[in-house]
């Protein structure tokens, strides 16, 4: 799918920011939202961890005049280097802690399992985000209701980046089909990294088809979270306003032009 994409600065198509230290960086910027507008570039920026970023991402970063950034990781995923990150940025945590992702953890299941073991454990991810982190995802578009210019993030800013992507997306008036493309183009932004593990776990001989659905994303797996939504509390429509409490028409006024 192709957008009319106003440019923010460095932003090629896709919205994709390039960096040095930072992947999977997007600016939602030009997405078709309601009423045939189009969300303003520049303002609404999703990624992984951005906290090793160099010198020179940390100005480029700058340059969009983030109000705040907004972390989605466990303490767990932290790095002591990410002082200088920190320094530079009003970096928020707000945890979403959707399973224990620690190497003791997960070797059982790479070791023993299957892919569809693997899938099933993302789908129960996706399956616990709409229902069991109401107030962190309600406290991060509450940032938009306040028309924050503002950086999202979690460590590969593909699961819980996408699922709160998915709610703002929403919120603006984006189809539901552009809603799942902006999510499935993590698996373009971070197949270099993913590339890099996998080469790792063939040579640690445990099985690359086991890890690989925990590495990307489908479409599947969004798709269940909107199931949720839809099913158990009657559409994204009424999830946004009912249950987050979430002022869409305002959001909407912030960031569409």
């Amino acid at each position: 799918m192709n957008y009319a994409r106003p440019q923010a600065p460095d932003a090629p198509d896709h919205g994709a920011i390039s960096f040095d230290a930072i992947q999977n960086t997007r600016d939602l910027g030009g997405y078709p939202a309601a009423d045939g507008r189009l969300i303003q570039a520049g303002r609404l920026l999703r990624g992984a961890n951005p906290g090793l970023a160099s010198a020179a991402d940390i100005a480029k970063l700058k340059s969009y005049q983030l109000e705040v950034v907004v972390d989605f990781r466990s303490e767990t995923e932290k790095h002591a280097a990410e002082s200088a990150f920190a320094s530079s940025f009003n970096w928020i945590a707000d945890p979403v802690m959707v399973g224990n992702l620690s190497q003791e953890a997960l070797l059982p299941l790479l070791k023993n399992g299957s892919p569809e073991h693997s899938r099933q454990f993302m789908l129960d991810f996706y399956h616990a985000f709409p229902r069991n982190y109401q107030s962190q995802f309600s406290r991060f578009l509450r940032l938009a209701e306040q028309n924050k210019t503002m950086l999202y993030h979690c460590t590969a800013g593909k699961d819980r980046t996408g699922f709160a992507s998915a709610l703002l997306l929403s919120a603006l008036g984006v189809e539901r089909t552009g809603i799942i493309a902006n999510y499935l183009e993590s698996n373009r932004y971070n197949a270099g990294a993913n590339a890099k593990v996998l080469a790792q776990i063939f040579k640690a001989d445990l099985s690359p088809e086991i890890i690989a659905p925990l590495l990307t994303v489908e479409a599947a797996y969004i798709e269940a979270s909107l199931a949720v939504i839809d099913e158990k509390y009657g559409g994204m429509a009424d999830y946004l306003r009912q249950v987050l409490d979430i002022d869409v028409e305002r959001i909407r006024r912030n960031y569409l032009v």
